[in-house]
């Protein structure tokens, strides 16, 4: 298995979704798309075995992988809506309050650079409904700099460690921001992301404005091309139905595969369900 189907526990929600061990998904045969992105779904440098499946969230997103060789993609929906579907909304719903902001990221190969101090001030002008809390991604959140800049104006946490190389993953990574969206009316960020989807998918109301930032060589006009392509997901106030679509659309929302499906597809039908686990221990007890 790729490190990177580990990313943010992916591959440990879709064994929970399977039946399987959650805290040790079996090995995923291929390559899963671990964020949304405009390119194969796969991320920038990833070693890819040619001829091996890859699984991506969207039909946007397969029809571009196929475009650029990679022939054997699948499109199975993100992981985030099989959490959905696994964690449903409490009946009745408490209110909603406030924004959650996701500021836009670096990683370990790349730094971001912006004046959060400034990003900051335009945030708060903007979101006077309610409190702000702020969800640094990890990197950002272990500069004390960076952090402070946020903390002197609201809540500051952070979902959790991606993970790398199969360690320290988080496994609740994506349980702990549901959690946190389901508490708040807004998502917002700087940059469309895959945090924006989530948001909308988890019923918050959308935006995506302030200064977009940068990453370190960073190529500037697919950064460009994404505020051209996806208008809609772009503003401090948008239309709430073409926001919803375009973002479930992106997700996979319709191609949800069924926990027996989503085996075949990933190779896991050689791995015994909870289900099938139960039934063959009833089938040994003695009558």
């Amino acid at each position: 298995m790729h490190h990177a189907n580990h990313f943010y526990g992916h591959a440990h929600i879709l064994a929970e979704y399977c039946g399987l061990d959650p805290e040790h998904p079996p090995r995923i045969n291929g390559y899963l798309q671990h964020g949304w992105n405009v390119v194969d779904g796969l991320g920038a440098g990833t070693p890819y075995v040619p001829g091996r499946p890859i699984f991506v969230y969207s039909e946007q997103t397969r029809r571009r992988a196929w475009s650029m060789g990679r022939r054997q993609a699948t499109v199975v929906g993100a992981p985030f809506l099989y959490l959905l579907t696994m964690r449903p909304a409490p009946d009745p719903a408490p209110p909603r309050e406030g924004t959650i902001w996701y500021p836009f990221h670096g990683w370990e190969g790349q730094h971001i650079a912006g004046d959060h101090e400034r990003q900051v001030e335009e945030i708060m002008e903007t979101e006077r409904g309610g409190p702000v809390t702020f969800c640094l991604y990890w990197h950002e959140y272990k500069n004390d700099a960076v952090r402070a800049s946020y903390e002197k104006y609201g809540r500051v946490i952070c979902h959790g460690y991606r993970g790398y190389q199969w360690r320290d993953t988080d496994i609740d990574f994506l349980d702990n921001q549901l959690a946190e969206l389901r508490k708040h009316k807004r998502v917002a960020s700087n940059r469309l992301s895959s945090a924006i989807f989530h948001g909308i998918a988890a019923g918050c109301e959308g935006a995506v404005y302030g200064d977009p930032m940068h990453l370190d060589k960073e190529h500037r006009p697919t950064a460009d091309r994404i505020r051209r392509s996806w208008p809609e997901l772009h503003g401090k106030h948008l239309d709430p139905v073409a926001a919803r679509a375009s973002a479930m659309s992106e997700l996979g929302d319709g191609y949800l595969a069924s926990p027996a499906e989503l085996r075949a597809m990933l190779g896991w039908t050689g791995y015994y369900t909870s289900d099938s686990v139960d039934a063959q221990s009833r089938a040994e007890v003695p009558a």
